[in-house]
């Protein structure tokens, strides 16, 4: 405050100085005037007593009009157009009153001084608070630390308050590692908030605003402060977010957040935005009761429990308290990994058993079966990557196709109560080796539905996962810390996403929804251009695309499409109860021709013959349209 005061008294001297002296410069404009327009001197410049009287009379209502208008109530950094209206009008008014009270004094100059006067008074005062406002600025921020960011918060509400409280506090502690966060202006749609002000800070414009304050205010880092509104929204601001280069945070949701004493230590609870932020539809919900009631005191097994999906449908099965959890995957690392993680968290609490196996190993899968009897299986375990399965489609038939022969085999021998196979949006139309063999899959599941079996058997289909392992995600970050071009195949490339949690969720959710035979599918929402995926998170980094970081075009990959889909034709659509979760009509399986065909692609696939696999494969699955690459 006292900082203040000394700063709100220089000004006010200065004013002083200042609107003198510009009597004096306007009185020599007109001299110089008059000198090359050939005028009479005595007529428009002003050489005797009434100079003085004139400067007098002009400094002292200038300052009072200056003083009313409130020109010496702002800080330094907050000036803004509005400050500078009234610093005019101050002025004019000023003027006004000297020359009125220098008539009934006949001290009273021409009246084209007082225009002069005017505008070199205006220039003058105006001038000074915007070079003092910017040296001001920059010697403020001078010497401060590398990581000090300049900040827009989004949102002039509470959320707002209670992170500039935040902020304020954690500039008095030199330890707090948000001391550097500098918040310099805020927008909302809210126009009554426009050009009022929040602790001190003001409300510059709306949403809209954004990329446009970003750069005139040169703004670092923005904090996303509105935990109340709906997706939709959200999903809309933050796209133009991401329009700007500025790194973007976020307040969690108002249900998300969490209390200490009733009061949300806000800054706290901000977080980086997430890829899955802009996905642009609501997070998937589920009915939960159901669920445990599906797994609570249960034998559950999960092939390929490993993998990013399978070991997250452990860590959700875990928390619905199930008799024992049997992890079985081939690759021992992954299978390390999440039963490390679970006797972290759960301790003796979770009857976990971590089995290395193959479901291609009918015998050793038999054993597992017969020891263990699980009620419930879930079926993970596939190759999934396209490009690989193009150059090997024998060794994706054999896992994917006959290790869920296998699978649901032993299910039905051993009166598994439920099995639930993990498919995928490739096996919609497919156009490579692993969508088709994915569909094969959804056949024989559908096949051993129609066989009359004690056990249920339902199949889980979504699109891309978020994160998982070989998704695009992973592997744009990786290319974007080391540097290198981001790829993308196509430019116009589309895919259906959502986040891993969410997922394994459907599985759960349609493994306790399952009567048998059900294909069940995701309301996903629009599809996500994946340039527009990689462009978001370029930004995310906080870099430009094209001009800091590259975008590639690599050219479809073999077997890739631009458009994935995730209906047959011919299933339709049933609703369920969850309004996100549909149910694809059953498609009749021929018993006998499902089986003779399956029986010559296992004697391709032993033998490792390619093209004929691929054609016996393309036999049983009328809609894959594959282009051979062998």
């Amino acid at each position: 405050m006292n900082r203040f005061n000394f700063r709100k008294n220089l000004l006010m001297v200065v004013d002083i100085v200042l609107i003198a002296l510009s009597a004096l410069v306007s009185n020599a404009i007109l001299s110089l005037a008059c000198v090359l327009l050939k005028l009479p001197q005595e007529v428009y410049v002003v050489n005797d007593i009434r100079l003085l009287w004139i400067i007098l009379l002009n400094a002292m209502f200038c300052f009072f009009m200056l003083f009313i208008c409130g020109a010496y109530n702002k800080v330094w950094r907050d000036f803004n157009k509005k400050d500078y209206l009234y610093c005019t009008v101050g002025v004019i008014a000023g003027l006004l009153l000297s020359g009125f009270f220098a008539s009934l004094a006949e001290k009273q100059a021409n009246p084209i001084f007082y225009v002069i006067n005017f505008v070199v008074s205006t220039g003058a005062i105006i001038l000074f608070r915007f070079i003092f406002k910017r040296t001001f600025i920059n010697l403020t921020e001078y010497g401060r630390s590398e990581n000090y960011e300049r900040t827009l918060i989004v949102g002039a509400g509470q959320a707002a308050k209670m992170i500039l409280t935040d902020i304020s506090n954690a500039h008095a502690d030199p330890n707090n590692p948000s001391r550097d966060i500098l918040p310099v202006c805020l927008v909302d749609d809210d126009d009554a908030k426009r050009d009022t002000k929040v602790m001190g800070i003001e409300v510059v414009g709306t949403t809209k605003d954004i990329p446009r304050i970003c750069k005139e205010f040169k703004i670092k880092l923005i904090l996303f402060a509105i935990p109340s509104c709906t997706e939709e929204e959200r999903k809309d601001i933050m796209a133009l977010c991401s329009k700007t280069d500025c790194k973007i945070k976020m307040v969690p949701y108002l249900s998300q957040l969490l209390f200490d004493d009733d009061k949300p230590q806000l800054l706290n609870q901000v977080k980086d935005i997430k890829i899955e932020d802009l996905l642009g539809r609501d997070p998937i919900t589920f009915d939960r009761t159901e669920i445990r009631k599906f797994i609570e005191g249960k034998v559950c097994m999960v092939t390929g429990g490993g993998g990013s999906i399978g070991s997250e449908l452990v860590r959700q099965i875990a928390k619905y308290n199930p008799e024992q959890i049997i992890i079985v995957d081939i690759y021992e690392n992954n299978a390390y990994d999440i039963q490390q993680e679970l006797r972290l968290e759960y301790d003796d609490a979770l009857n976990l058993v971590t089995l290395i196996a193959s479901v291609r190993d009918y015998d050793k899968m038999e054993a597992i079966f017969k020891e263990y009897k699980p009620q419930v299986v879930f079926h993970a375990a596939a190759h999934k990557h396209v490009p690989l399965m193009e150059t090997s489609p024998a060794e994706a038939v054999k896992n994917n196709i006959f290790g869920t022969w296998n699978m649901v085999t032993l299910a039905e021998l051993y009166t598994t109560e439920k099995f639930v196979m993990i498919s995928t949006d490739k096996a919609v139309n497919p156009t490579n080796v692993m969508g088709a063999t994915k569909r094969c899959c959804e056949m024989i599941v559908q096949y051993k539905s129609q066989s009359g079996s004690e056990t249920e058997f339902v199949t889980t289909r979504f699109g891309n996962v978020l994160g998982s392992n070989g998704s695009v995600i992973p592997l744009f970050r990786r290319q974007i810390e080391a540097g290198k071009p981001v790829t993308v195949t196509h430019p116009d490339i589309i895919r259906y996403f959502m986040t891993i949690p969410e997922a394994v969720s459907l599985v759960l959710q349609a493994g306790a929804m399952a009567s048998g035979g059900e294909i069940f599918v995701l309301d996903m929402g629009d599809p996500v251009k994946i340039t527009t995926l990689a462009e978001n998170l370029i930004r995310m980094y906080g870099k430009i695309p094209y001009k800091e970081v590259e975008i590639k075009f690599t050219g479809l990959r073999p077997g890739e499409k631009l458009f994935e889909e995730l209906l047959m034709d011919e299933e339709g659509l049933k609703s369920t109860a969850n309004k996100k979760i549909f149910i694809g009509n059953q498609i009749d399986i021929e018993p006998s021709a499902l089986l003779s065909k399956l029986e010559k692609l296992q004697e391709y696939a032993a033998c490792n013959d390619n093209e004929n696999t691929v054609d016996m494969l393309a036999d049983i699955v009328p809609t894959f349209h594959h282009k051979k690459n062998l």
